[in-house]
């Protein structure tokens, strides 16, 4: 048997084991567990009539892969995204000896800097990589997109609303039907084009495949899946020092209240789906019993395991009791932060249960269940590592790490699962945790400059070079079992550098004129609440996207279409083109691009009318990037969060890595998909603006 065919049985055989309704809340959309429970019990009877039809399709996929491959230059292409990974750092650690494969591919087979996307951001960068077109074509442009109605965000990549119908059973209203989901990306992957030529694929967490589509092949969902809250990743701190509830960005504060000899809380859970009209948070409750020895007991719900200071729990299953017998499924960790003088307690976000998936995080909807019922529970968050908790001292770096560490490892487990059912064909892994750790270690880098603190500089100065090192090593483990005609590609979305001054668009159109506060402000809140859209020109929202308030397409639009508009935007470019910091007379903006410039496609209206790209050292502040307009243009970052990436995408490459030499000219990420469309005998869509490299011998 095949190993696809191994997969495909597997994932069957684990339908066969019972398991329970889940469900999900989003956004406004509310739950669908009776969606939920319909999808499950579809893909059972869809998987029993797999089974049972087995044989005879397993002849026919063996008769048309055996044609699928006629043209192939390759039976196998393998693709290790690490996500950030900076060639400037990885040929510095190449040359002082300390990354030896990563070195190797250098040597026998191709090591460039691949051109990465305007905006050098993940979700454009790796929409292009998956479709091979510009953000104009796949409608990408920032994690954010603007309402235009409203002048609110929405995540940009996906769209979750209530289902369309409910029954009303007194002060209850039970679903009929699944939530709404709306994948926002265009464009279709490659491994589509691969599936209808009789090439499977498996895709493991590659960013912005949420919804998953479905083609022949399994695909687990990656960055912008959301968490049960509907969030992208929502963490709970308790503590006994303080009083009351309180939001933390990111997070939640919440107190742990003395009950004899221990403590009790409670796990914020979604809204109540059964009450969609008297919105309810659902809890979970938990005991906290502090023990001699620094640790503590916790009992949640039939579950009681023990926690040691400075220690992560295993993933614990949650249950969220709605009435009328609905439960609802969630997984998190707890980690013990204190014991003395406060006893402090970290919950991750309440991540999608992956062996109940009320929404589905994968395709089929059952490879989330198969990998769940061989490798154990794991993380389905798309940012599942929790740099706001860091952020904001929730968390301390070592606990960071131990979190990045341990959802690494989830991840390598997986991945190195689909290479062993994927002998031929495509097999695609993204790794998150390079981009996750340089955002909040880049501070300790010799010469960083960084205003953010650097407790301990001494003990976490090594931490990124370690990571390169981590990742050397996974690339040598994975080339010991490729057989010499596999083609491995390594590669990056963007590269890296520090983030030392934070830029508020806002304030700055603000006092230059351009956009307008009510009553004389000097300040608004955030998401533009208090600014005057009458009297506003532009504004600022996202990491690098600048708008105009254009008349018949903004609901308050004042600038003119045509002459009016391109006029305004010269003059945006040539100001802020000559920006410079006060502090140390740098220029703060490199270019600022027009979009009618840089994009082509039939989703161009839908970009920012200028991406501003920064000079190294500079980035949207915090504020600009929610919408506020503050007193200060520029400012310190004193975060943790201090590298980053989304200046000028010159300035930040990301990093190509194959096993061997490829003609490719100057290589950017968009080359990929028509590449391996190309290297498995199949002529790329016309509509690819990526250009396939030529293939060289094998390293």
């Amino acid at each position: 048997m095949t190993g696809a065919g191994k997969a495909v049985l597997l994932v069957v055989l684990v339908l066969l084991l019972p398991a329970a309704a889940a469900a999900y809340a989003g956004p406004g959309a509310g739950f669908a567990f009776l969606g939920s429970f319909l999808a499950l019990l579809l893909a059972f009877l869809s998987s029993l009539l797999s089974l049972l039809t087995w044989p005879a399709r397993q002849l026919y996929r063996a008769v048309r892969r055996r044609k699928a491959y006629r043209g192939a230059r390759v039976k196998r292409v393998v693709i290790v995204g690490f996500d950030g990974m900076d060639p400037e750092l990885a040929a510095k650690f190449m040359d002082e000896g300390k990354l030896p494969h990563l070195a190797r591919l250098r040597d026998t087979g191709t090591f460039r800097p691949l051109q990465t996307t305007f905006p050098p951001i993940s979700p454009v960068a790796w929409s292009s990589f998956l479709t091979g077109v510009n953000p104009g074509k796949h409608n990408i442009y920032d994690f954010l997109a603007r309402d235009t109605g409203s002048y609110l965000p929405y995540l940009s990549s996906a769209q979750i609303r209530r289902p369309r119908r409910y029954l009303r059973l007194g002060p209850y209203a039970l679903p009929l039907g699944r939530p709404q989901l709306k994948l926002l990306r265009k464009g279709r992957p490659f491994w589509h084009y691969l599936g209808e030529a009789g090439i499977f694929s498996s895709v493991i967490r590659v960013p912005i495949t949420f919804p998953p589509e479905k083609f022949s092949g399994v695909l687990l969902s990656g960055m912008c899946v959301p968490d049960l809250k509907g969030s992208q990743g929502t963490f709970a701190f308790y503590t006994t020092g303080r009083e009351g509830a309180s939001a933390r960005q990111g997070g939640t504060q919440i107190p742990l209240e003395r009950d004899g000899n221990s403590f009790r809380s409670y796990l914020p859970g979604p809204e109540n789906p059964l009450r969609p009209d008297k919105p309810t948070e659902l809890r979970a409750p938990f005991r906290v019993r502090p023990e001699p020895g620094g640790q503590v007991q916790v009992e949640l719900g039939r579950q009681n395991f023990t926690l040691h200071r400075g220690e992560y729990s295993d993933w614990v299953e949650v249950i969220f009791r709605a009435g009328w017998g609905i439960r609802l499924h969630g997984i998190c960790r707890f980690y013990l932060k204190a014991v003395q003088p406060h006893l402090e307690l970290y919950v991750t976000p309440l991540n999608i249960h992956p062996g109940k998936p009320a929404l589905p995080i994968s395709h089929p909807l059952t490879y989330s269940v198969y990998l769940a019922k061989l490798l154990g529970l794991y993380a389905t968050l798309g940012l599942a590592e929790d740099t706001w908790a860091l952020n904001e001292g929730v968390l301390t770096e070592e606990a960071f790490l131990r979190q990045c560490e341990l959802l690494h490892e989830e991840r390598e487990r997986m991945f190195f699962d689909a290479l062993e059912k994927t002998p031929r064909g495509l097999c695609v892994c993204v790794f998150d945790i390079t981009d996750r750790v340089q955002h909040m270690f880049w501070r300790y880098l010799d010469g960083d400059g960084s205003a953010a603190p650097r407790p301990d500089a001494a003990r976490w100065s090594g931490v990124i070079e370690q990571l390169y090192r981590r990742m050397d090593d996974l690339v040598g483990r994975l080339q010991a079992r490729l057989e010499n005609d596999a083609l491995l590609l390594v590669l990056s979305d963007h590269g890296f550098k520090a983030f030392r001054r934070g830029v508020n668009l806002n304030s700055w159109l603000h006092q230059n004129g351009y956009l307008a506060l009510r009553d004389g402000s000097a300040e608004s809140g955030e998401w533009f609440k208090n600014v005057d859209w009458a009297r506003t020109r532009a504004y600022a929202l996202g990491l690098n996207g600048l708008y105009l308030n254009l008349r018949s397409r903004e609901c308050a639009g004042v600038v003119n279409p045509g002459e009016e508009a391109a006029a305004l935007k010269k003059e945006l470019q040539d100001k802020l083109g000559v920006l410079r910091d006060p502090l140390n007379d740098r220029p703060v903006i490199r270019e600022v691009f027009d979009s009618r410039v840089v994009y082509v496609g039939p989703y161009r209206d839908n970009a920012p009318d200028l991406i501003v790209g920064y000079q190294a050292g500079y980035r949207a502040s915090w504020d600009s990037v929610q919408g506020r307009v503050t007193r200060a243009v520029l400012e310190d970052n004193t975060r943790a969060w201090s590298g980053d990436h989304c200046i000028d995408p010159r300035l930040v490459p990301g990093v190509l890595f194959s096993n061997r030499k490829l003609r490719c000219g100057q290589p950017s990420i968009i080359d990929v998909a028509p590449t391996v469309l190309g290297l498995f005998g199949l002529e790329p869509p016309p509509h690819m603006d990526g250009h396939p490299w030529a293939l060289g011998d094998a390293g």
